[in-house]
């Protein structure tokens, strides 16, 4: 699964693109803050078993603070402009987006996200292949129509543990415990890294010198 430094320089890449003029460290320090405050259901995990991938993953939870944006940004006295400015609302859309596209999509996009948890307890997860070949034609496999008889049933907050720092298994651990937290496991990550480091970086020397 993808590191938190993996999140947050995902994170850091929205904030560079949507950002425009109110691109700065303070503003950056928000964005990715809040990208990876999803991971912070890892904690949860420890008194909620399955909350990781679950309490903050679940797209519910995006949909809930956005409505609650939406129903003050949209009246006139709204509470985040009148303390913030535009500025401040500007910066609470970016950050809900680097949330989604930076804190809860890549994990779907791996080994899966609790995505309707609550009211759904169901891992999904978006995987797959998608080609073209002179003999088969298109071939794609992110979408598998499989007989019921045949489908497995999804994991769910019982039967799906995601080892972490914090909680390397279900249930109480052993004293000699490995606790793995994951910096880079692909080179694409280090990769992504490595660009959002510099995006980030060029931008703070772009806004500071004007």
């Amino acid at each position: 699964m993808p590191s938190t430094l993996v999140h947050v320089a995902l994170g850091g890449l929205v904030g560079a693109a949507l950002l425009t003029s109110e691109f700065d460290v303070r503003a950056v320090v928000v964005v990715v803050a809040v990208t990876a405050f999803p991971d912070v259901d890892a904690l949860a995990g420890l008194v909620l078993p399955g909350a990781h991938r679950s309490l903050f993953h679940s797209f519910l939870f995006p949909a809930v603070v956005c409505g609650l944006l939406l129903a003050d940004t949209l009246r006139a006295n709204s509470l985040l402009r009148t303390r913030y400015g535009t500025r401040g609302v500007r910066l609470a859309w970016v950050s809900l987006a680097a949330m989604v596209f930076g804190g809860i999509l890549p994990d779907l996009f791996t080994n899966g996200v609790n995505a309707f948890y609550p009211a759904v307890d169901a891992f999904y997860t978006v995987d797959g292949k998608l080609l073209l070949s002179d003999q088969r034609g298109l071939v794609q496999t992110f979408v598998e129509v499989q007989p019921p008889a045949q489908a497995e049933p999804r994991p769910t907050t019982r039967t799906l543990h995601y080892s972490t720092p914090v909680d390397p298994s279900p249930g109480s651990e052993p004293e000699n415990v490995e606790r793995v937290a994951p910096v880079f496991q692909a080179g694409w990550e280090l990769m992504l890294v490595l660009v959002s480091g510099l995006v980030v970086a060029f931008r703070l020397w772009d806004a500071g010198r004007r």
